[in-house]
């Protein structure tokens, strides 16, 4: 399914198309694709949300597999994510405040639907050259220069993400843990947190990318780096995802997790 408005966009689908969005400061391109290990819906949904033509929004949320209304969790916390947005009269410098309100109403709202249902989310808000991160749960937010180098990376909240960012687990061993799919912050607990990163000014030819784990779990970071960072931002992104789903299809010695898969990538076009 896919739901398109003047200032909305939400992907979901067995194998959406790349969706190419540009505008005065941004240019962003989003895919997301159902698990090849499944044939029931694809969990995760990609929203782009534009506030004006300097500012947008950003995200992901996916679906928490193994529980019941995955798939209606994510499509709630990005509806009730856009609404609160939308709702905002009051320009850029209130988008914080409606960004945290709409993940907050959105954690109410997969609670009431009472079947135990829940998703992660990651969210960057965009103005002119500048964005902020926030994220629940362990879909990961990545932001490279033109030369590879990592300007921010979030931290899972999970068990091995923990681990990984105390540097008591190694990044390539966490890829193959057994506990990597364990998620300890989610979108309907009633004890979910926020994180917020810190306010980051893009230099020209940085890549901003967020992702839900079907790409971190079956590429490395430096895969990914490597394959987003240059070239033009549809063909960099259809080049890794590509890779990930050959992955999820198993190469010998390789890391293969078989999920949904969606990313959103951005890069400024204006920083003025």
């Amino acid at each position: 399914m896919s739901t398109v408005s003047n200032h909305y966009y939400l992907l979901r689908e067995e194998k959406s198309d790349l969706l190419s969005q540009r505008d005065a400061h941004w240019e962003a391109c989003a895919f997301s694709r159902r698990s090849p290990a499944k044939e029931t819906c694809n969990e995760d949904a990609v929203g782009i949300i534009r506030v004006d033509e300097e500012t947008a929004v950003f995200a992901i949320a996916d679906g928490c597999g193994g529980m019941r209304g995955g798939e209606q969790a994510s499509e709630i916390a990005l509806q009730v994510l856009a609404n609160s947005i939308e709702s905002n009269q009051s320009g850029p410098d209130r988008l914080r405040v409606a960004i945290l309100d709409g993940i907050e109403q959105a954690n109410r709202a997969v609670q009431e639907l009472k079947i135990g249902a829940a998703c992660t989310i990651a969210v960057v808000e965009y103005h002119r050259g500048t964005i902020r991160p926030y994220h629940v749960g362990d879909s990961m937010i990545l932001v490279t220069g033109v030369r590879g180098r990592i300007r921010y990376q979030s931290v899972s909240h999970s068990p091995v993400g923990f681990a990984v960012e105390s540097g008591m687990l190694a990044a390539d061993e966490a890829m193959h843990h057994e506990d990597r799919h364990l998620v300890s912050n989610v979108v309907g607990d009633a004890r979910m947190r926020i994180e917020i990163g810190p306010a980051l000014v893009l230099s020209q030819r940085d890549t901003v990318i967020i992702a839900s784990d079907g790409l971190f779990d079956n590429l490395s970071i430096d895969e990914v780096v490597g394959g987003l960072r240059k070239g033009k931002l549809a063909q960099a992104l259809t080049s890794v995802t590509d890779l990930a789903y050959q992955r999820m299809l198993g190469i010998k010695d390789q890391p293969c997790k078989p999920d949904d898969l969606s990313v959103v990538a951005v890069r400024p076009l204006s920083l003025r």
